[in-house]
């Protein structure tokens, strides 16, 4: 597994025109792998995730297989000066120990099941939109996923939740609704089995649309 970051350079045209539509990035991300590689795999599938920071943009890619990002050095980046990183991930996901803390940052699409009707048997997703539904959609899923929430100083889980908002877009002629919300806070590894799972196959539905990547850091 492979962990990328690609600074996008918010100048370009280009790069505003990826970031205003998870479609248009969600393609883009696809084209810096032959189709071949676009699968998923038992180590993992390919995730992405758009950071956006005061004074930077990231786009933060886990992958099985290298990804060539050329094309989007030359639409989005600084072509005559900077690429992109990319690092094998499998160093990271070897360290994971029952016990330890991590900082962590997931954006995810937090939803509901419901019947469509009344005693029907099929369902249709419903998103999340108050803070206290979207904390409680992550800390439902932390056992399954080999972490835990620990309390903060105020007595409340360490999780933080900021970056709402939902997006519209048209997907085969249909327009497309989804409901995000980034998490940010520390966990305590449970069963690291569960957690690389967790870091390689992401958490939660809208995968292909910049949702579910979750990535840790040493905490500050």
């Amino acid at each position: 597994m492979y962990l990328t970051r690609f600074e996008v350079n918010m100048a370009r045209r280009g790069a505003r025109e990826l970031l205003a539509s998870p479609q248009r990035m969600h393609a883009a991300v696809l084209a810096g792998f032959p189709a071949h590689q676009r699968t998923g795999t038992d180590q993992g599938r390919l995730l992405w995730r758009v950071d956006q920071r005061e004074h930077q943009t990231l786009l933060y890619l886990v992958s099985p297989h290298r990804p060539d990002l050329t094309h989007l050095v030359e639409s989005a980046g600084w072509p005559a000066t900077q690429g992109w990183e990319t690092r094998d991930y499998t160093c990271l996901l070897d360290s994971l120990e029952v016990g330890a803390v991590w900082a962590f940052r997931l954006t995810s699409n937090p939803v509901t099941s419901r019947p469509k009707t009344a005693g029907a048997p099929r369902t249709q997703r419903f998103g999340h939109v108050t803070v206290a539904q979207q904390t409680a959609w992550l800390l439902n899923r932390a056992e399954r996923n080999g972490f835990t929430v620990p309390v903060g100083v105020h007595k409340e889980p360490d999780v933080a939740v900021h970056g709402r908002r939902t997006w519209r877009f048209t997907r085969q002629g249909s327009t497309v609704t989804l409901a995000t919300a980034v998490f940010e806070g520390r966990l305590e590894v449970t069963d690291p089995q569960a957690l690389r799972a967790a870091l390689t196959h992401g958490i939660g539905p809208a995968k292909g649309y910049g949702c579910g990547l979750l990535t840790l850091a040493k905490p500050v």
